[in-house]
């Protein structure tokens, strides 16, 4: 069973909100779309985007891992229920990953709220403990992570990049441990 309350259960979660696949990993449904456009200034040429964009995504134990992606926008992660793993990939010389847990343990620090910036790496997953801890169909139905993320400006596919093998080799080049890190990281990324 997971070490959370985990009040609604994920199969209910899919079927009441209507979510759907995620090609990052995981499920979703877009929530809102504002209407007025503002010019993005992470994108040359200043293309227009909405000026939000939220969605619902939801990590199970069957689906419990997603794939590292960058978005040019800033992405605010609200919590909902349960818990996930996010790494953080910061494209720095050499790059710096920083690790966060969304919960509601705050003596354990992990988080309710998370800000991932623009041009940042990113890959959520449900703490493996938690997969590991799940033993009957039940636990298994009630272990994941659901949250909101709001992105802004608004979400646009040609905003978006995942990372793949060789982006994931060409980040590490030359950094201490790169072996290591390449090893750690390399199963959670998405070939072109």
């Amino acid at each position: 069973m997971a070490p959370y309350s985990y009040p609604t259960p994920n199969s209910q979660l899919v079927e009441e909100l209507k979510l759907i696949k995620h090609p990052e990993g995981g499920y979703f449904v877009e929530t809102d779309r504002q209407p007025h456009d503002v010019p993005t200034p992470f994108v040359a040429g200043n293309p227009s985007r909405s000026l939000a964009t939220a969605i619902y995504y939801l990590l199970t134990h069957d689906d419990a891992n997603g794939y590292f992606h960058m978005n040019k926008s800033f992405t605010y992660h609200v919590l909902h229920q349960g818990r996930a793993e996010y790494t953080l990939i910061h494209p720095t010389s050499p790059p710096r990953i920083e690790k966060a847990v969304m919960g509601t343990d705050a003596s354990k620090g992990e988080v309710r709220q998370l800000l991932v910036g623009t041009g940042v790496w990113k890959m959520s997953r449900i703490p493996p403990e938690d997969v590991q801890a799940a033993q009957t169909a039940e636990d298994r139905d009630r272990t994941g992570c659901l949250i909101t993320e709001v992105v802004v400006p608004g979400f646009h596919w040609e905003d978006h990049k995942f990372l793949t093998q060789r982006g994931l080799e060409e980040l590490f080049s030359g950094a201490p441990g790169a072996a290591e890190r390449i090893s750690e990281l390399k199963g959670f990324v998405k070939e072109a």
